[in-house]
């Protein structure tokens, strides 16, 4: 219930970007009055399992970004990653955003069968 709290109230001041005592009442009023769902505790260590996927791609992102700046990457391919199974949309979403992430990735299609298709640049020549 916090969590859900802090989080719209958190989306609510990026996007009115006003602090005031009025939208912050406006703010909690709309927190509270906003449907919720139930999330079971699987989904909760999906979510921190994705979050912290999140904070290890950032330097990723940039170590992959010099190493394509000061060696040629022109071998590509097409591979596959299984994603876990179960996903809620959400989740599928932030997986594909954490691959498209790093510069080296870009997911391709997401299949019905909980495949990524995952275009990848490598480093060496083609043959």
């Amino acid at each position: 219930m916090i969590g859900h709290l802090i989080l719209r109230l958190t989306i609510w001041f990026l996007l009115t970007s006003d602090l005031s005592l009025a939208n912050i009442i406006i703010g909690v009023t709309i927190a509270l009055l906003l449907p919720r769902g139930y999330t079971s505790p699987g989904v909760w260590k999906d979510w921190l399992g994705v979050l912290w996927k999140a904070i290890v791609a950032v330097p990723t992102a940039y170590k992959e970004a010099f190493e394509i700046i000061l060696r040629p990457h022109d071998y590509e391919d097409i591979t596959l990653e299984q994603a876990p199974p179960k996903r809620t949309p959400g989740l599928v979403f932030l997986d594909i955003y954490l691959i498209t992430f790093t510069p080296k990735t870009i997911v391709v299609r997401h299949r019905k069968d909980g495949w990524y298709e995952v275009h990848r640049l490598r480093e060496g020549r083609n043959s």
